[in-house]
């Protein structure tokens, strides 16, 4: 068994997915978690890490093959020469463990003590509060013997 790649219709990403799933074909569609800035609000989105193509495990000679262009959502095999392309086990391997690494490294998660390294805070530790917008976060810093708020560049932020 190989992997073969698969272009989906624009925007068919997870249709494709499901209707090959319900046939009882192997798929492999790696999504990130990807952050935008829409309002002034920071939100998460899982988005594909190849927009348009998803993998499949099949035999060469499996009979879903003919299927295959006609499942709901698929667009085309990727091939050459008429012929679809194999990926070798390695690289899918390689690239789920690659997503596991960053799912894991995520980003910096409320309550974590960071260190500023720009400004009149240089140097002190704080706990991350939450991001403020794209470029500033909300740091509780220890002044005074109290606990104060403070906003500062994502920049300054070192964890």
């Amino acid at each position: 068994m190989s992997w073969y790649v698969l272009q989906h219709k624009p925007a068919q990403g997870d249709r494709a997915l499901s209707h090959l799933q319900n046939q009882d074909v192997a798929c492999f569609y790696p999504k990130v978690s990807v952050e935008h800035i829409r309002a002034g609000k920071r939100t998460v989105k899982l988005e594909p890490l190849f927009p348009g193509y998803l993998f499949v495990h099949l035999e060469p000679t499996d009979p879903m093959w003919s299927k295959l262009r006609s499942t709901r959502g698929v667009l085309r095999v990727v091939g050459f020469r008429n012929k679809p392309a194999a990926l070798s086990d390695e690289v899918v391997e390689q690239i789920k463990q690659s997503l596991n690494a960053v799912e894991e490294q995520g980003g910096i998660k409320p309550g974590q003590v960071v260190r500023l390294s720009e400004g009149a805070f240089d140097g002190v530790d704080a706990i991350f509060q939450a991001y403020d917008g794209e470029e500033r976060a909300i740091v509780l810093i220890n002044f005074m013997q109290k606990q104060q708020s403070v906003n500062v560049a994502v920049s300054a932020l070192k964890s």
